[in-house]
């Protein structure tokens, strides 16, 4: 059964702050034990930007199985074979970028239903997940279960916020907040009218829909605002806070900055 995954979806539904990573540039299997013995909710791998092959990705998903941690894998596309690709590999569910309509959820719905319901054709590491093959099984302990969160990233997300909210595969609406301030042509200012509003409307739709929105990676601002799905940052821009902090504290401890430091990693 994907538990990982129920699990997750049992905290979504409290309001306790619900908190992972994104690995963009570094991902190991020995991460994911990183992140749960740190008390983190979920790890992403990020399948967009990284350039993570398909064995180290699966490797990844293995190790998350074993140690009952929920792994997302953020995909290039929402096409369908790179969907059925993603889900090969073993993830609890997948992040999507740019998605716009509620039609390309329709299409993502298909890549991972199996029939009569859908087109999946399963494989890989995802199979194990299950003792049995079953279309009962498949429909009850995995699809019913799957992760599906679809990244808001312009203008035309935005305005569809509420169709993409209220599908049935959605488990929670996503921001890119560098990308979708690019395209409402205010990067990168989050303080932007155009920007804020658009953050408002998403998080309005969200909650109409019973929902709630992942967001990052300034977790503490955004705690205060009432989200309380966050990442809080990649596993290299962590990193580098961690080293520069360490470094600092020897060279030159009476002006340590304990606030985070600014990585120059932006917002995915």
């Amino acid at each position: 059964m994907l538990k990982p995954a129920a699990d997750l979806k049992a905290k979504l539904a409290s309001d306790n702050p619900v908190i992972g990573i994104m690995a963009t540039d570094q991902a190991w299997p020995f991460l994911v034990e990183i992140c749960r013995n740190n008390g983190l909710d979920y790890l992403v791998i990020d399948r967009e930007h990284g350039h993570f092959s398909d064995e180290l990705v699966s490797h990844i998903c293995q190790t998350a199985r074993l140690a009952d941690f929920p792994v997302l894998v953020r995909t290039v596309s929402c096409e369908e074979s790179i969907i059925r690709r993603a889900i090969d590999m073993g993830p609890c569910g997948l992040l999507l970028p740019c998605v716009e309509t509620a039609t390309q959820l329709d299409e993502v719905q298909k890549a991972i239903l199996m029939p009569p319901r859908g087109r999946r054709r399963p494989g890989g590491m995802g199979n194990y997940w299950l003792d049995n093959y079953h279309y009962e099984t498949w429909r009850t302990e995995f699809e019913e279960h799957f992760i599906v969160i679809p990244q808001i990233e312009s203008q035309a997300g935005v305005d569809g916020a509420a169709s993409l909210a209220a599908h049935p595969i959605v488990t929670a609406l996503g921001l890119g907040p560098y990308d979708l301030s690019a395209d409402l042509g205010c990067c990168w200012n989050p303080d932007d009218p155009a920007f804020v509003d658009a953050l408002e409307k998403v998080k309005a739709a969200a909650d109409n829909a019973g929902k709630k929105v992942w967001a990052g990676t300034n977790a503490k601002e955004l705690q205060a605002r009432g989200y309380t799905f966050l990442w809080i940052g990649t596993t290299t821009s962590l990193l580098s806070d961690v080293i520069g902090q360490s470094v600092r504290a020897i060279r030159n401890p009476e002006s340590l900055d304990h606030s985070q430091s600014d990585s120059g990693q932006p917002p995915a």
